[in-house]
């Protein structure tokens, strides 16, 4: 099926095929909404950004059936284990490890129904790209570079270019989402402006085969190691089959260049290991902490880098990107067809800002202290004096950076406070974010997991729209109230009823509401009078005045 010949059907345009994007169009497709993705590149190279799918992005892709995929896609087998390793040199002396750092094993947990996974992005991107083009109305639209939009109430008109033949045309779409990236022109022309500190470092990407490197060091398998030296500090480790290997120089001056056999010289200075080096690419990129003053105009939206940058640090960028269009997608597909009103968008901004907030200090303070920082004068020397340097850094990195590989709270714990979907239960003013992950029903949290008698994961049982859970001991007139509610105001509901009075005591409550994203929307021991479906919906405030971005006044 062509453009041309599908304009009209179009429902939403998005623009960017990253992760963030095409979350975006699987989680509309996966819905029956129409949407065209426009990507302008081929999205092909050996440079990932992301090298980690973390817990809750692996649970977004079990809810899309293609966690298995990923899982197979893995370069070394999703058992590799995710140690990250402080060293002085790859070839020299060992400082400090952490062992399944991320939480990447694949071994069972409670906490969690997917493991996180080391698998360089592009990889990724083709799990995904693979998915969203076997969804009916989901449509990848390569070789198009998006110009600008107008828009009114009833629509907005998308103007792109054929990058071949100059050609361009309009594509008329109910929404507009801008997943384009970090020099996002969609956020420029909604007029929003990225608030913070850009510049935080300068460090360098280089992709390098490395035929046997894995075999010429002494410190055994692992995701990442840090080399910790006053010559050349930098991060270095494996990134996929045919000895493909990343290297970030960290730290380097404004304005470096480097050339191919510098780069080289580089590596192997670095490790202190000569290896016939083969470069494949190698770019700058720059940390900075960033953040959009706003995420919306009318009916065109903000997701992933698009709207907020940070250190690489954890791990966190792309993940969140994935998160935010999962976020706004099951938001938009309900409004568009019918069951939600506008309030539901409202909350996009207002859920996911603090959460990005919340990522962006903990990425800016893992950044703080990387391989330039701890580097020592005696770390490489032999003898009692270079054990104690070693000794003493040692400490330290466990002290600072074991907040960056185990803070399963970052990735897990976040709460939508303040949302005008979400009824609190008088628990969100003591709440507090611990990167220490400890499973909370509270509203506006991720519903706790549990792996059920048969094998299942709880969320298995979870429906498409809102899922009622019905503990032990709940009134079965309640649950009858909400499927009639639920049949009188048309919003997807799904009754579980959970046997055991483990989970009860686990959600706190005979009811838990559990909204299409994960999270739950209302708890308590008896349905309420008033019309909760309506207010989790967002059509409890479908008349609240609306400012000049179409956001509620």
């Amino acid at each position: 099926m062509t453009i041309e010949e599908n304009e009209n059907a179009r429902r939403v345009a998005i623009i960017g095929a990253g992760p963030a994007g095409l979350a975006m169009a699987i989680e509309l497709g996966s819905r029956s909404i129409r949407c065209i993705v426009i990507e302008r590149n081929s999205r092909q190279g050996h440079a990932p950004r992301a090298k980690t799918t973390h817990t809750r992005t692996r649970e977004h892709l079990r809810r899309w059936g293609i966690a298995d995929r990923l899982a197979d896609a893995s370069p070394f087998g999703v058992d590799y284990p995710s140690n990250v390793l402080f060293v002085t040199r790859l070839g020299g002396k060992l400082i400090e490890r952490f062992e399944n750092a991320l939480y990447c094993s694949p071994q069972r947990d409670e906490r969690y129904s997917e493991h996180a996974q080391w698998i360089p992005q592009y990889k990724l991107e083709a799990v995904l790209m693979e998915h969203a083009r076997s969804l009916a109305g989901v449509e990848i639209a390569f070789g198009q570079e998006y110009l600008d939009f107008d828009q009114d109430d009833a629509e907005v008109r998308v103007r792109v270019r054929d990058t071949a033949t100059g050609a361009e045309r309009i594509i008329h779409a109910d929404y507009l989402v801008g997943a384009d990236g970090a020099r996002s022109t969609v956020r420029d022309q909604i007029g929003a402006q990225m608030v913070g500190t850009y510049g935080l470092s300068r460090n360098y990407n280089i992709i390098f085969e490395a035929p046997g490197l894995a075999e010429a060091h002494p410190h055994g398998p692992g995701i990442m190691y840090w080399q910790i030296n006053g010559e050349v500090p930098s991060l270095i480790g494996p990134m996929d089959e045919g000895d493909l290997w990343y290297f970030m120089p960290t730290g380097i001056a404004p304005g470096a260049v480097y050339s191919e056999q510098e780069a080289l010289d580089r590596i192997r200075r670095s490790t202190g290991i000569d290896l016939p080096y083969r470069i494949l690419s190698s770019d700058e990129w720059v940390a900075s902490r960033l953040l959009a003053d706003r995420y919306s105009l009318g009916r065109v939206f903000l997701t992933g880098d698009a709207c907020h940058l940070h250190p690489p640090f954890g791990g966190y960028g792309m993940n969140m990107g994935v998160a935010d269009s999962v976020d706004l997608g099951w938001k938009m597909a309900a409004v568009m067809r019918g069951w939600a009103g506008p309030a539901l968008l409202d909350s996009y901004e207002i859920e996911r800002r603090p959460a990005h907030e919340y990522v962006i200090d903990e990425a800016e303070a893992n950044h703080a202290l990387g391989p330039n920082q701890l580097a020592r004068p005696g770390i490489e020397d032999e003898g009692d004096q270079g054990d104690a340097v070693r000794r003493e850094v040692g400490e330290l990195i466990r002290q600072v950076k074991t907040n960056e590989f185990y803070g399963l709270g970052v990735v897990l714990g976040y709460r939508y406070t303040g949302s005008p979907v979400i009824v609190d239960d008088g628990t969100a003013a003591g709440w507090r974010r611990s990167r220490d992950y400890v499973p909370n029903a509270a509203p506006g949290c991720l519903a706790p997991h549990h792996w059920m008698d048969d094998g299942r994961s709880l969320y298995d049982l979870f429906g498409s729209g809102f899922t009622l859970l019905a503990f032990d001991g709940a009134d079965p007139a309640d649950v009858a109230t909400a499927h009639e509610e639920a049949r009188r105001t048309g919003v997807p509901l799904e009754i579980v009823a959970v046997p055991g009075t483990e989970l009860r005591r686990r959600y706190g409550a005979a009811l838990a509401l559990v909204r299409p994203d994960q999270h739950v929307a209302w708890r308590g021991d008896g349905w309420p009078a008033a019309n909760l479906l309506l207010t989790v919906s967002g059509r409890a405030m479908a008349d609240a005045p609306r400012d000049a971005a179409g956001r509620a006044a």
